[in-house]
């Protein structure tokens, strides 16, 4: 047989071997595959649970820490459409209780001319001169800083009724009623009616007290919604770390865990962006859904400001799953990975050395990082891992820097640890 026919065959056998060995480890062995189904599975229940999860972690915080209450409604003070909207309402109950023919008559003489050419600016009938007179010092009150510092002092003080509106009736000056969760306006009242009096609307200090509601919430479902908030409230924060257990869990029965490490961090980041989407799409559907006397753009500030540490969390789990998707990855055997890795060293190595050059020594410092490199790195690892936990309310943005602290500290220790350029120089240096 001619040796050219020999290397073909030879060269054909090895390539049937080749791919032999590919298929067999392709194919899972049998005893295998149960544990695969269930690694599979736990990793599935734990994306799900990733949406509740967030969900429970902020449930939890608005229950249980008053100041993260706080941190969350008071930007609303400042909200222009709220703003509106409670000047609008404050105004509408002011005028219920203005008598309009006897305005004048109980206004004293000398305080007549001063009434009269302040309501002869605004122009028009006498009660929309006076609505808009009212209003006007309505939109002065709740623009001004007293009306911030009254809105952050009375959430502070309802926080525990609010919780009990979200978990239950109760008593205060926040609470359910008829499927809506109102805020009385009385003490912004009181403010419009000094101003009123002291513009020279004295008539306006003969009003009684007035209690009005500002709806924060409105839902004909509100029911379900205590009840739901209810049970978050109780898991707290075991519900997050059951589903980080579970997806943990099945990582660690695969039998490829980079690739498993890959796949649960991309379905975690897809399970947040879900609730993401969810989050707005359910925006849209409540503001349709309110009646034409609540403002739908005071709503959506509302409804902004109550979840913007939820989508913040979104917005912080989903940088996370992507970012330990991409670690995996580009730890992997992949060409691209490698080829990833081969442009990192040869750029550290190519700094050592300039560094070389330039005469810096790394002493005994070099072979120590050299002989411990593994355990450094995890050690770098594990630390960044624990100030994410304690970090209090991880962003996005902290996860990133985290991520390049962490990449700059593996430059460095790569740095430390490559070879100097001139070895016998080094040595040298050493003894």
């Amino acid at each position: 047989m001619p040796d050219d026919e020999k290397q073909d065959e030879l060269a054909a056998l090895r390539a049937r071997v080749a791919a032999l060995e590919g298929e067999a480890a392709a194919r899972p062995a049998p005893r295998h595959r149960g544990r695969s189904f269930l690694a599979a599975v736990l990793i599935v229940i734990g994306c799900l649970l990733v949406p509740l999860g967030i969900v429970a972690a902020w449930t939890s915080d608005i229950v249980g820490d008053t100041d993260r209450y706080v941190s969350t409604v008071a930007p609303l003070a400042s909200d222009a459409d709220v703003q509106a909207a409670v000047a609008n309402r404050v105004t509408g109950a002011v005028m219920e209780h203005i008598d309009l023919e006897d305005l004048l008559e109980g206004v004293a003489p000398e305080q007549r001319p001063l009434l009269a050419k302040a309501l002869g600016k605004l122009g028009g009938s006498l009660e929309s001169a006076v609505s808009s007179f009212v209003h006007d010092k309505a939109q002065d009150v709740v623009a001004s800083d007293a009306f911030e510092t009254v809105w952050t002092d009375a959430n502070r003080a309802v926080h525990t009724s609010v919780v009990r509106a979200l978990t239950g009736s109760g008593d205060g000056a926040v609470q359910i009623n008829n499927d809506t969760v109102t805020v009385d306006l009385a003490p912004v009242i009181e403010r419009v009616k000094e101003r009123l009096v002291d513009s020279g609307l004295t008539v306006a200090g003969k009003i009684p007290e007035i209690h009005t509601d500002f709806t924060v919430v409105k839902s004909e479902d509100i029911g379900k919604v205590k009840t739901g908030f209810r049970l978050l409230q109780v898991m707290g924060l075991w519900l997050p770390v059951l589903a980080v257990l579970l997806v943990v869990a099945g990582v660690l029965l695969s039998t490829h865990r980079r690739r498993t490490v890959i796949a649960s961090a991309i379905g975690v980041a897809v399970a947040a962006l879900v609730l993401g989407i969810a989050l707005t799409v359910f925006r849209t559907v409540y503001l349709n859904a309110l009646p034409d006397t609540v403002s739908q753009p005071a709503a959506g500030s509302v409804y902004d400001a109550l979840i913007h540490f939820l989508r913040t969390t979104v917005r912080m789990v989903v940088t996370l799953g992507l970012l330990v998707a991409l670690a995996a990855w580009l730890t992997g055997p992949s060409r691209p990975a490698v080829v990833t890795r081969r442009m990192w060293n040869s750029g550290i190595d190519a700094t050592r050395t300039a560094a070389d050059r330039a005469g810096l020594r790394t002493g005994p410092v070099g072979p120590f990082v050299r002989r411990y490199r593994t355990w450094i790195t995890w050690i770098l690892v594990a630390l960044a891992i624990l100030v994410y936990v304690l970090w209090d309310h991880p962003t996005a943005w902290v996860v990133v820097g985290l991520a390049l602290a962490l990449l700059f500290a593996f430059a460095v220790v790569g740095f430390l640890a490559a070879e100097p350029a001139d070895a016998d120089e080094e040595a040298s240096v050493r003894t």
